[in-house]
């Protein structure tokens, strides 16, 4: 391993979310890295027509490409819903490139939608008067995410939809390595009111430690929720057969195959899956019990990508006091958020292997999540 590659493995690993809110402790990029994003064109009128859970299945896919295409090295990524972004060391650049355009012919493939992706040099960020900084959470004892802050993410992004994409295209029939994504598990309704998906931006040249001060205020009435806002109950999701998701993770999983084929697979291992769960039965070294519990542990519920995102479990009364903290946090110049209340959040999963903890699970809101949220900012609302 190169000594750029071992930057995000040698970072520290911090246990309390909030201290994430801090950007003192995150850590540059080293300069010749790249970064890359990607987003779905025409993704509010896909959640318009009901396809949300389609759409979080492509923008997951570009994370499950990129961890194969890496045979599991770890690097920072971060789901945003309709896409991710992700950074990587130059010497992956241009396989990093080839499984980004392999996901953009699949998704107009399988699912008929436009994949933007594209990759930018962290120097041309920092040209920009941006950085791209990264610090790492401990979600579980088996999974940590990565945070991002400095503005260069979400910069790359907006070059990217202004035109800076990557043109290429690959040999017709290509397809990305996405063994281990699935989208089995039942959509989490609210128990205690709203599914509330929250997005809260930095106003335009309001200081790191004013915006961190801020995001700590959001955070404490956050953590009175039930499990601090966690979507999941504490024995993890729920599951029933058949899965809703058994069509979806066809699509990922059939390689050469027929859809077909592929989906009667998908729907045999979450039957035996279910059966377990259910009868709390063991499957060689398979406990699905645990599974589900650490499969809740493991899930990015919350994140920060020059901004705080976050799928919460609301009550009425702490909804009307984000609100009205966000609100005022607007008025004050502080910053800028959106909202969107919805009755489920739902769950997309990387599983590399069902006998081990790494596992990873992006949770988002079942009815447009943080694309309406983010939506709500670009048209000034407060959804």
């Amino acid at each position: 391993m190169s000594s750029t590659e071992a930057f995000f493995a040698s970072l520290p690993l911090h246990e309390d979310f909030a201290t994430l809110s801090d950007a003192h402790i995150y850590a540059p990029l080293p300069k010749d890295w790249w970064v890359a994003t990607s987003d779905i064109t025409g993704s509010t009128q896909a959640v318009a027509d009901g396809r949300y859970k389609t759409v979080n299945m492509v923008g997951a896919a570009v994370i499950s490409a990129q961890m194969n295409a890496h045979k599991g090295k770890p690097f920072p990524f971060i789901f945003g819903g309709d896409g991710a972004g992700f950074a990587v060391p130059p010497e992956w650049r241009d396989r990093t490139e080839e499984a980004l355009l392999a996901v953009k012919a699949w998704a107009q493939t399988e699912f008929d939608m436009d994949l933007r992706v594209g990759m930018t040099p962290i120097a041309d960020i920092r040209a920009a008067g941006l950085d791209v900084t990264v610090a790492r959470f401990q979600a579980s004892e088996g999974v940590d995410y990565a945070m991002f802050s400095g503005g260069g993410m979400s910069w790359a992004e907006a070059q990217m939809k202004a035109g800076a994409q990557i043109t290429a295209q690959l040999p017709e029939g290509t397809k990305p390595d996405l063994t281990g994504l699935s989208c089995r598990w039942s959509h989490m309704p609210s128990q205690h009111g709203v599914i509330l998906s929250v997005v809260i931006l930095p106003s335009n040249g309001v200081p790191s430690p004013t915006f961190s001060t801020f995001v700590q205020r959001v955070l404490r009435v956050a953590r009175r929720l039930p499990s601090a806002g966690h979507p999941a109950e504490a024995s993890g999701p729920d599951v029933k057969w058949p899965p809703a998701g058994a069509t979806l993770e066809a699509h990922a999983q059939r390689g050469d195959g027929t859809l077909g084929a592929a989906r009667r697979r998908a729907l045999f291992e979450s039957f035996v899956a279910w059966l377990l769960i259910k009868t709390g039965l063991k499957l060689g070294g398979f406990d699905a019990r645990r599974y589900r519990r650490v499969v809740g542990e493991n899930a990015d519920y919350r994140k920060f990508g020059d901004g705080l995102k976050m799928t919460l479990d609301c009550d009425p009364d702490t909804e009307r006091k984000l609100r009205g903290l966000l609100e005022q946090g607007a008025a004050d110049g502080i910053v800028r958020f959106g909202l969107h209340a919805q009755s489920e959040a739902m769950m997309t999963c990387i599983v590399p292997s069902i006998l081990a903890d790494n596992h990873v699970h992006f949770v988002d809101g079942a009815s447009g999540g943080y694309t309406a949220a983010a939506k709500s900012i670009k048209h000034g609302t407060k959804a």
